[in-house]
């Protein structure tokens, strides 16, 4: 076991202690890959030859650190790779780390019965496709032929989806910073039924990233929802962007796109965030011409917005909607 996932309990709006928490990786390793909002990837191979203690023994350590230094508690889930650490990392809880061990009979026996939906990057359309024909879990997946798994998903899918169900890890931690994504909250005062409040504090944070982004000179490439609903729980869904932008309408629109999939009915909603990652500098994208005249004038009238709001604050020009 060499890799960790961990996730720290973070209160909401606190993600600004993300980075120090990193830091407090680093302590251990510099292969450290960030998860925001709240989590992170870390390679301790070196570190486990160095402090001569296995990856649990240094979880335990970096999980009372946490709480030491931070007053941040963690769950951690610890595994031979990334994909597999991920996955143990649903099983966790405070105080106690769920690792599987790195030999392929432990690893066959923590993968078998778990549904199909359980495996990084199998998303719901895939899924239900690999459920109809009875392959429903990782074992039946496992041992599928790879001719049927690749007429069901594709050539590359199935031979990776294959590879996945028996174990095959090829994963690696990739050293990244927080900085490469952005993200705003919007906390409702009282638990939220209205979709119309829903989708005006979606507007407003999205207005927000798109003036953050264009202040930054960057670009995102990917934009994710997270609503929380009043018994705690959460839903997250991510969208790539037909191109990387920073334009505030093309944000608010994949936004709502977002929100609409969830087909929320009457759902208590105590905050909705959105995150824009995959961020890159606004000079290397590249901009698809419409030949739009409305579009071409929203953007002109985006730039004089944002020159106004640098010189007379932020709220100096917001939309209509919010206006009231």
């Amino acid at each position: 076991m060499t890799i960790l996932c961990v996730r720290f309990q973070l209160p909401p709006m606190y993600e600004a202690a993300l980075p120090d928490l990193l830091g407090l990786l680093e302590e251990f390793t510099p292969v450290v890959e960030a998860l925001p909002p709240d989590g992170a990837l870390a390679d301790l191979r070196g570190a486990e030859r160095y402090f001569g203690r296995g990856a649990v023994d240094l979880a335990s350590v970096i999980r009372v650190r946490a709480l030491a230094h931070h007053g941040v508690d963690c769950v951690i889930g610890a595994g031979p790779g990334p994909m597999l650490a991920r996955m143990a990392l649903r099983e966790a809880r405070p105080g106690v780390t769920r690792a599987v061990p790195g030999d392929p009979d432990a690893v066959a026996e923590f993968l078998a019965g778990k549904p199909v939906a359980a495996l990084p990057g199998v998303g719901t359309a895939t899924a239900r496709t690999l459920c109809e024909y009875g392959l429903d879990t990782l074992d039946r997946v496992a041992a599928a032929p790879l001719s049927t798994l690749q007429r069901l998903v594709g050539a590359k899918a199935g031979r990776e989806l294959r590879e996945k169900a028996n174990g095959v890890d090829r994963g690696r931690v990739v050293p990244n910073a927080v900085s490469r994504s952005l993200a705003t909250e919007r906390p409702f005062p009282y638990d939220e039924l209205d979709p119309g409040r829903h989708r005006r504090a979606l507007l407003s944070a999205a207005e927000e990233l798109g003036t953050r982004l264009r202040a930054l000179e960057k670009v995102c490439r990917t934009l994710t929802l997270t609503v929380r609903y009043a018994d705690r729980s959460a839903t997250t869904r991510s969208r790539t962007l037909k191109e990387p932008t920073a334009h505030s309408a093309a944000l608010t629109k994949a936004a709502y796109g977002l929100y609409e999939g969830l087909g929320l009915q009457r759902a208590r909603v105590r905050a909705v965030a959105l995150r824009a990652e995959g961020l890159g500098p606004a000079e290397q994208a590249s901009y698809q011409l419409t030949f739009d005249p409305v579009d071409e004038k929203a953007r002109r009238i985006e730039e004089v917005a944002d020159r106004a709001r640098r010189k007379f604050g932020p709220g100096a020009i917001v939309p209509g909607a919010l206006a009231a």
